[in-house]
């Protein structure tokens, strides 16, 4: 079975479910309805598409009575952001201070 991160690095991977999270975003909880009115696709491509969003754990469907809303779920995004976006930012940060540290160390010496 996948990880659980291979599945949402997979969600992401296509633009029309990137375009459903925006989407959600925009307004959270709407009918497949909804999400299918501007897209060029039939209900069940946009079902399809919804479903490896949820197998992802990125949208989250409740039942109302008879009516199905997705709610966008962005934890497993904050997730990568903080394994692998963050760990690249704090190293980047930490050459800056160093490169700062050099030059002003440098420019200390001329003066």
């Amino acid at each position: 079975m996948p990880d659980a991160m291979d599945l949402v690095f997979k969600a992401l991977a296509d633009t029309t479910r990137r375009a459903l999270l925006d989407r959600l975003m925009a307004d959270n909880g709407q009918t497949l309805g909804s999400l299918c009115a501007e897209l060029a696709m039939t209900r069940q491509a946009v079902s399809k598409h919804l479903r490896l969003l949820e197998d992802a754990n990125l949208v989250v469907p409740v039942w109302h009575g008879r009516e199905k809303l997705h709610y966008l779920n962005a934890e497993p995004i904050e997730a990568i952001a903080g394994r692998w976006i963050g760990r690249y930012e704090r190293q980047r940060v930490r050459v800056l201070r160093e490169l700062k540290q050099v030059l002003e160390d440098e420019s200390d010496a001329e003066g």
